[in-house]
């Protein structure tokens, strides 16, 4: 798969999918409608995040059933709700379902210490996340698995041989887990990343693949960019702020390095939210804080407003990946804004952006 950047061969071999999730309050059914217009718009994939109501693997089979997209799930928080042989069973299922045109997404669920004694394992994310890439390959590969690493499992088969393709993507953030995904799994999930920031992943992705003996352009880079088209800028601002700040602030308990807050910190944002966790801490709500957040710290990870700047905006967020999803926030609910997002950044629009 070619590498996608800024060159205009390079992006038309670039995949453009929609993502589309539990937080947008719509139910199955409508959830459902939206993947069709999706297809009609030409949209190339879907991806849904794990962990809320609908349930990921049941979302993915019903678009496998009502369209021709690939569709995908990122992430699901492996550590947190799943055995690898669990996995295995779900994704395998979801191949022979859409005939090949599964992605399963792997992430930790959590991080520190007191995240790693909830779910029983070791502080050890780098080898626990080798284990359950590796297992759950193998698994889809139809063999038999023992492990006796941080991941326990005894003689674990999927009984059945010659599945159809269900490639294992693994998120990451920092410089270890980005090696290990180029050395183990079948691509790489960022999440928040400047252009800037995917640059610099794509090097350490590298380098796993090297140490591998695999060639980097075997592992695919794929990343949610978020968006929230509305004419009400201010709206469209208070529902993308909320996310962003959601996962950029530290959170009680958790080092200010760690996690999502060590890579905004990374991308040049720790004073920006030391002093919104200052403001927080003095009780300040989330509605404050976005409003006293900066919109360079906004504008650097996503798009909200209206649709005729969204195209441009998105495309150069883009740049550096091989496949980008258009990840849909709205400001109001129903099914009509998520629509209308597509709509503004179809892959023939996004594409005439470049």
């Amino acid at each position: 798969m070619a590498v996608g950047g800024s060159d205009s061969g390079i992006l038309r071999a670039m995949i453009i999918g929609v993502g589309l999730d539990a937080r947008l309050g719509l139910p199955l059914r409508q959830l459902r409608e939206v993947a069709r217009e999706a297809a009609r718009l030409g949209f190339e994939s879907v991806w849904t995040p794990a962990g809320g109501v609908p349930d990921s693997f049941h979302v993915c089979a019903a678009w496998s059933a009502d369209t021709s997209l690939r569709t995908g799930i990122s992430v699901v928080p492996a550590a947190r709700m799943w055995t690898p042989l669990a996995l295995a069973v779900q994704a395998a299922t979801l191949a022979q379902l859409s005939s090949g045109r599964f992605v399963l997404g792997l992430g930790t669920g959590g991080y520190g210490p007191q995240f790693w004694e909830s779910v029983g394992l070791p502080n050890r994310p780098i080898a626990v996340m080798r284990d359950y890439t590796m297992s759950v390959r193998r698994l889809l590969a139809g063999e038999t698995v023992t492990l006796d690493g941080p991941v326990r499992l005894r003689a674990a088969s999927l009984g059945v041989k010659d599945l159809p393709p269900a490639p294992v993507y693994l998120a990451a953030l920092g410089p270890q887990m980005l090696r290990l995904a180029g050395e183990v799994a079948e691509g790489a999930l960022l999440n928040w990343a400047t252009p800037e920031r995917i640059a610099a992943s794509r090097s350490r992705i590298a380098e796993g693949a090297a140490r591998a003996g695999r060639d980097p352009g075997e592992v695919p880079v794929t990343m949610y960019v978020r968006v929230c088209i509305d004419d009400d800028v201010a709206a469209a601002r208070r529902a993308f702020g909320a996310q962003v700040l959601g996962y950029a602030m530290a959170q009680p308990g958790i080092p200010p390095e760690a996690g999502y807050r060590g890579l905004f910190a990374q991308m040049g944002f720790d004073g920006v939210l030391r002093e919104l966790e200052d403001r927080r801490d003095r009780g300040a709500g989330l509605a404050a804080l976005v409003d006293a957040a900066p919109d360079e710290l906004f504008h650097a990870v996503g798009y909200f407003g209206p649709a005729a700047a969204a195209p441009a905006a998105f495309a150069r967020l883009s740049a550096g990946l091989d496949e980008t999803i258009v990840r849909i926030i709205t400001a109001r609910p129903g099914p009509e804004p998520v629509v209308d997002a597509m709509t503004a950044l179809t892959p023939s629009v996004i594409r005439a952006a470049y």
